[in-house]
């Protein structure tokens, strides 16, 4: 079976343990199951091509397809404040009129729309703020920022800043999901189910080992992501939450509901309008 992940820092409790498992994309031994890691909008278009079992994907591409199964309680969460993923604008909240979304994240896009729209009835024009551009380069009000671009956010005139995992948990008084373990399911044969079940029950092992790992992880990790230890602890061990629970299923079924009401996801979506690469 092949599994697909990523190798960004919040993923990192997640996939430390399973790399015991599992053995890297290309080796040709042993164990039954084979890691690719990859980026996520990719692992999405690898899964939907069957090119993957399963794969950790963002929650907003769990939507796009009836035949998906979330297939294991591990996932990637908030309760509050998630501290990587931030609006920043320069002028009120209340009057942006154009939003640079971040290449990097679909998910975060529909999120920060989605707030917009249900707390001040902003529905902004959309331009792109590719993953190499300087964020005073963008001309834009506001600009939504994920991963190290939010966590070292840059000197300037913003008046503005949202955290988005506390304003989504403050408003809908639900945490947020950001990523599950999901397969394709509706043409698989018993046996592939039987392997399913054992490896939803590896993943939530390979969790919960990485969470009571967490220190070793980001003693490990901080360099490599800018952070020094402490920050890099506190990111792991109190911003996220690593357990698909009965209210993080309740988020991300109002997450669902938003996305479709606004039309945020399909061919026709708002940042595919905005030629946003994902």
């Amino acid at each position: 079976m092949r599994i697909g992940a990523v190798s960004y820092l919040n993923t990192r409790p997640l996939v430390y343990g399973l790399q015991d498992f599992a053995r890297p994309a290309g080796r040709s031994t042993a164990p039954q199951y084979e890691l690719v890691f990859d980026l996520p909008s990719r692992l999405a278009d690898q899964l939907a091509a069957g090119e993957l079992d399963v794969a950790l994907i963002p929650s907003v591409e769990y939507f796009q397809n009836p035949d998906y199964t979330i297939v294991s309680d591990a996932c990637i969460a908030c309760r509050g404040p998630v501290r990587s993923v931030k609006l920043l604008s320069r002028v009120p909240l209340d009057s942006i009129r154009t939003l640079a979304l971040d290449e990097g994240s679909r998910t975060s896009a529909a999120l920060v729309q989605i707030l917009l729209h249900e707390q001040f009835g902003r529905s902004p024009a959309l331009v792109p703020f590719p993953i190499d551009a300087a964020p005073e380069s963008i001309a834009a009000d506001a600009l939504l920022m994920i991963g190290d671009r939010a966590m070292h956010p840059p000197a300037g005139e913003y008046i503005a800043q949202w955290d988005l995992g506390d304003v989504w948990c403050r408003w809908a008084e639900l945490p947020f999901v950001f990523a599950m373990w999901v397969s394709r399911v509706h043409e698989r044969s018993e046996m592939h189910h039987n392997q399913l079940a054992d490896l939803a029950a590896l993943l939530s092992r390979a969790r919960d080992s990485g969470v009571a790992q967490v220190e070793q992880i980001a003693r490990t990790e901080h360099d490599r992501f800018g952070l020094s230890y402490d920050d890099c602890l506190t990111y792991l061990r109190d911003h996220l939450h690593f357990t698909l629970g009965p209210r993080e299923l309740a988020g991300l079924r109002l997450f669902e509901e938003y996305v479709k009401r606004l039309e945020l996801s399909g061919p026709l979506s708002l940042w595919e309008r905005a030629r946003v690469r994902v």
